[in-house]
């Protein structure tokens, strides 16, 4: 076997054991993923479609093998004086977990 595809199998055998190893679910549910998540991409928001609207910014979520980018958006608020809280990366020792955002 030439040496560039044993290197190319190698590689894509310790991208797999990467894989498995960095998230596990806990008993809470929680994922914990032990990659660093990326830093959010700054997106350009469109003019909110009416004045009970609330810019709910985009985040990376882990989808059991990468990170993946979901896209802000405009959202009704359920009240006129609800607020949103952001969803946001936490690290704990078992590594990084999301906490969604939320209604307040």
């Amino acid at each position: 076997m030439p040496h560039n595809v044993k290197h190319a199998f190698a590689t894509a055998a310790l991208g797999v054991i990467l894989t498995v190893t960095t998230a596990c679910a806990a008993p809470s549910g929680r994922v914990y993923v032990t990659a660093v998540p990326p830093p959010p991409i700054v997106e350009v928001r469109r003019a909110a479609p009416g004045p009970a609207y609330v810019w709910v910014d985009g985040y990376h979520h882990w989808n059991g093998r990468a990170y993946v980018w979901t896209p802000g958006r405009w959202v009704a608020k359920p009240r006129s004086n609800s607020k949103w809280v952001k969803g946001h990366w936490e690290k704990s020792k078992k590594g990084y977990y999301y906490v969604e955002g939320r209604w307040r």
